[in-house]
């Protein structure tokens, strides 16, 4: 057991994103729209890096109310750090108001970012996504 105490840091920036859909399998039910759909991203600030990924998503007949969950596959750096992770999403739209929740899958990291943790949110202003990530690394 590591006793020594993990030290959070933060990383902020902006990313771009390009989402096309993709097959899906199950059909969404009267009023539920369930679609699939590719992921690929540009991050730049303190994660400089690329990814690729798949969500699933449910849209609902009332505006603004939606729900997905997403896999996606970082690889970059971090704070001058080399590697790739996986981030696992949940993201919750209630008529307008949003959380979009990324968390690093335990064990993922690779290269310079083994045993990263972590928690990324999302925030989409005036049309540009910007992250907050706070990350440690547990020691493994």
């Amino acid at each position: 057991m590591n006793d020594t105490p993990q030290t959070t840091k933060q990383a902020f920036g902006e990313f771009e994103v390009d989402m096309q859909p993709l097959e899906g399998y199950a059909v969404g039910i009267e009023g539920i729209t369930l679609s699939r759909m590719s992921i690929d991203k540009r991050f730049t600030g303190d994660l400089a890096a690329t990814s690729q990924g798949e969500m699933l998503s449910a849209l609902t007949g009332v505006s603004g109310s939606a729900g997905y969950v997403a896999i996606e596959q970082v690889d970059g750096t971090l704070h001058g750090r080399r590697g790739a992770f996986v981030l696992q999403h949940f993201g919750l739209m209630t008529r307008g108001s949003s959380l979009l929740l990324l968390k690093v899958v335990p064990d993922s990291g690779t290269g310079e970012l083994a045993n990263l943790t972590g928690t990324m949110l999302i925030k989409i202003e005036e049309g540009v996504h910007r992250y907050e990530f706070d990350y440690a690394f547990d020691g493994g």
